[in-house]
């Protein structure tokens, strides 16, 4: 399940140093839109290995300006509480499952 994250939520766990598979979106993007049952299914594909979070960059803008998105949906994956890849614009499930297994 990908869950919805804010700021204070992400910092938390990057405190934590959990393993993070974030997704930066928008509600009006279409591609993100087209990502979101794409993530839906990995996070279930990978359950207990990563948690699978999104965070909208319209209500973080603060977040998207620490990481430089510049273009959404952008798919970073963070590992001990550091930025290890990052993904700009729609990939199928294949290729985002390709990019995420570089990582994790």
């Amino acid at each position: 399940m990908v869950k919805m994250f804010k700021g204070a939520d992400f910092r938390a766990a990057m405190k934590e140093q959990r393993t993070l598979v974030v997704d930066f979106y928008a509600d009006w993007c279409g591609p993100c839109r087209m990502l979101a049952p794409v993530m839906e299914g990995l996070s279930d594909e990978y359950e207990g290995k990563a948690e699978f979070v999104k965070i909208d960059v319209d209500d973080n803008p603060d977040l998207a300006r620490d990481y430089s998105i510049m273009s959404i949906p952008c798919v970073m994956v963070f590992k001990g509480g550091a930025l290890a890849g990052k993904n700009v614009g729609f990939a199928p499930k294949d290729a985002m499952k390709e990019f995420i297994d570089k990582y994790i």
